[in-house]
């Protein structure tokens, strides 16, 4: 065999070694060929909370390990500008209230720079969300006020639920005294604004807003939670607000309110009243 029929039988090989891989790569499926290590793969964190137990963490977390007030008042001003929210006014003039797991407060604030700014009876109605959101959410089962609501109508199964855990009127404080008065207010509120907050598989406490509309503060607390990481096991939706115009009949079904916007997208108005 000659010197160049050698040479043309090599470089022949090589260019049939390359159309084969070629071959092969192309019938590789893009979402293999692309894919990438999911977060929950990559994350120390995300593995951590994946192993862990519900409830895990309840004798490790307190207060510390929550938002402070001025967390809350910084939370309740990048949320109400991250992006539209419907209400009356944006959620601009919200009070805002921590709980821990046992239901005592952990801190209040008011995102406006005078206290009296904000609505004076939302002080209480926060504090009442947030104590709401934590007692009725387990370790691994958020339920936020905003899915209370049909539950606790007439021919509903928690009827009568907004009269249980009465309100201590001693939490009763004017904007300037807010952070004066017992640790444990109680209160069940069945309107949309309060949401629990978690730290992996356990229930930490609960976050109450309040301040708009319910929509607008169910808002509001959902992004507060998110930005504060203290999402539930199944995410920043799992216990969102439901409305049955766009979701379809639920038992979690909250009315629509004036201007109600979610996720960034209006869903439509409270229906007009007349008659009267």
């Amino acid at each position: 065999m000659t010197k160049e029929r050698v040479l043309r039988l090599v470089r022949g090989g090589k260019r049939l070694v390359l159309l084969g891989v070629l071959v092969t790569a192309a019938m590789v499926p893009p979402s293999l060929a692309l894919a990438k290590p999911t977060p929950a793969e990559t994350q120390k964190g995300a593995a951590d909370d994946k192993g862990e137990s519900p409830g895990q963490r309840a004798s490790s977390v307190s207060c510390k390990d929550l938002p402070s007030a001025a967390d809350l008042k910084r939370l309740l001003k990048e949320a109400a500008a991250a992006g539209e929210i419907g209400g009356l006014d944006g959620a601009k003039a919200e009070w805002a209230a921590v709980v821990d797991r046992k239901g005592e407060i952990c801190a209040v604030a008011v995102s406006t720079d005078d206290p009296t700014a904000a609505w004076p009876g939302s002080q209480a109605i926060a504090k009442a969300k947030a104590y709401t959101a934590n007692a009725f959410s387990t370790d691994m089962v958020p339920l936020s006020t905003a899915r209370l609501y049909t539950l606790a109508q007439p021919g509903h199964s928690l009827f009568g639920a907004a009269t249980a855990n009465t309100f201590n009127p001693a939490c009763l404080q004017t904007p300037g005294d807010k952070d004066k008065g017992p640790k444990l207010c109680g209160g069940t509120i069945v309107f949309g604004g309060g949401v629990a907050l978690y730290k992996g598989k356990t229930r930490v406490g609960g976050l109450g807003a309040s301040g708009d509309t319910a929509c607008a503060d169910h808002e509001i607390a959902k992004r507060m939670r998110d930005k504060a990481a203290l999402n539930p096991p199944g995410g920043a939706f799992a216990d969102d607000i439901v409305f049955t115009k766009a979701d379809g009949p639920s038992p979690f079904a909250h009315p629509l309110c004036t201007n109600t916007w979610r996720n960034g997208k209006k869903l439509g108005d409270e229906a007009p009243a007349s008659g009267y």
